[in-house]
């Protein structure tokens, strides 16, 4: 962060008070990974876990496109909804997203748009485009619940009751582990179960965001004079231009999915990818609401913010190191995931790749807040387009170059656009200048 955004403080924030708000969201969204980590963890121990993990990892990446609008309902809550007249316009938003989605999933799961996507976009092949849609039909659900559990964890953040994040999704990683210890002690032999797994487990986080955020929103005034979100129309103004920004960015997974299958061995590439994307975020994951801390603190005490940043910043990028460089990643993946023989090589490998990815994250989750602070959310649109640019071209070229590096090729893809991405946003944030050229969003 450059001193020419920061500010006197309003009061000094102590860090053991950034951390009682931070903590509880770190922890539940490293829980989240865990949660694939389960799920890869049983598939692995299939007869085939190349083509089951496959065609799990392919359907998840399609999911991330529809469950993308659903996702940001809890940005958008955390920010708007302060009272319970702007929680019923929130709602009235959140109706028309559930809706939408469902639609999106029953078209895509029973009728041949499907089977068209999954075979043109995903280059799965006719033998095996049945078993990818059958792992689809069940996770189009899953984008359901994960919207109702991202509209009331938009109400517990606001509230500053991030502990029950963290409960929520430590109970749903009970349930998923326990299903998973059923599905492996009775044999995967389906892509299905993963799902079936997944389904589970958002279902239960979703019941207890439900319950108490429901209890939240009855202690809420009925309308605050100070606050202006009245309508659905405010709601959409601000949803709107993050709607339009995942547009973009959710076509990062599944176009490197898609450019995998043209490598020397596309099954191997997408599974090893699919596995080592799965640790990257394990160790990350802990640091992706530096963007809440920021937005939440940083006009209070700008100093706070970047002293506690600063002392977590480069973590992710030194336990990535440690499992991709030393004999710890081996054993990790060995017997804690259950990879072994060539998956497990690859995976180890893909990891290495990984690490630019690891360095780049929290920083760029930093900048990202300090674009909501100031309001410019149209430099998110053009940032994500700068990412899905550069990610794209680094798959051509090492695609067409060095085939033979299979999984290898989607980690630099990914790290090389988060690279771009965050350069990006850095000129928008004047933070790094071009000689007399500044690139600067306008408030929209």
């Amino acid at each position: 962060m450059n001193q020419s955004l920061a500010q006197a403080p309003l009061e000094k924030v102590a860090l053991k008070r950034i951390w009682a708000f931070f903590l509880p969201l770190g922890l539940s969204a490293s829980l989240v990974t865990i949660s694939h980590v389960i799920i890869n963890s049983t598939l692995s121990r299939a007869a085939d876990p190349e083509r089951i993990i496959t065609a799990y990892a392919i359907a998840m990446s399609l999911l991330t496109i529809t469950e993308r609008p659903a996702v940001l309902l809890r940005q958008t809550c955390s920010a708007l909804v302060r009272d319970k007249q702007s929680f019923k316009s929130m709602f009235a938003v959140a109706q028309i997203v559930f809706i939408s989605i469902t639609a999106m999933g029953l078209i895509i799961s029973y009728t041949p748009i499907g089977v068209f996507i999954f075979q043109t976009l995903f280059g799965v092949t006719p033998d095996r485009v049945g078993d990818v849609v059958d792992v689809y039909r069940i996770l189009m659900f899953v984008s359901l619940f994960s919207g109702l559990r991202c509209l009331y964890h938009g109400v517990i953040i606001s509230h500053f009751r991030t502990k029950w994040l963290t409960i929520g999704m430590a109970i749903r990683l009970a349930v998923m582990y326990a299903l998973s210890l059923y599905f492996i002690h009775r044999g995967v032999d389906s892509s299905t179960i993963g799902a079936v797994i997944f389904l589970a487990g958002m279902i239960i986080e979703a019941a207890v965001s439900f319950l108490e955020g429901r209890l939240l929103v009855r202690k809420m005034p009925e309308k605050l004079d100070n606050h202006n979100v009245q309508t659905k129309r405010h709601v959409f103004s601000f949803y709107r231009p993050l709607l339009f920004s995942s547009f973009i960015s959710v076509w990062i997974g599944p176009s490197i999915n898609a450019m995998l299958g043209k490598t020397w061995d596309a099954q191997l590439s997408i599974s090893s990818f699919a596995i080592a994307a799965s640790i990257v975020m394990l160790v990350s994951s802990f640091f992706s609401y530096f963007h809440q801390i920021v937005i939440n603190f940083y006009r209070i005490d700008p100093a706070a913010v970047r002293k506690f940043t600063l002392m977590l910043g480069f973590v992710p990028v030194m336990l990535l190191s440690l499992l991709a460089f030393t004999p710890v990643g081996l054993l990790f993946l060995e017997y804690v995931i259950g990879v072994q023989g060539r998956l497990l090589e690859e995976s180890v490998r893909v990891l290495q790749a990984f690490t630019l990815f690891a360095l780049v994250m929290p920083w760029l989750d930093v900048l990202n807040g300090l674009v909501f602070v100031k309001g410019e959310t149209k430099v998110i649109f053009w940032s994500q387009i700068c990412n899905l640019c550069f990610t794209l071209l680094t798959l051509v070229l090492l695609i067409t170059l060095s085939p033979q590096w299979n999984g290898t090729i989607g980690a630099w893809a990914q790290s090389i656009g988060m690279a771009a991405e965050i350069v990006l946003v850095a000129l928008a944030l004047g933070i790094i200048k071009l000689g007399p050229i500044r690139l600067r969003s306008r408030r929209g």
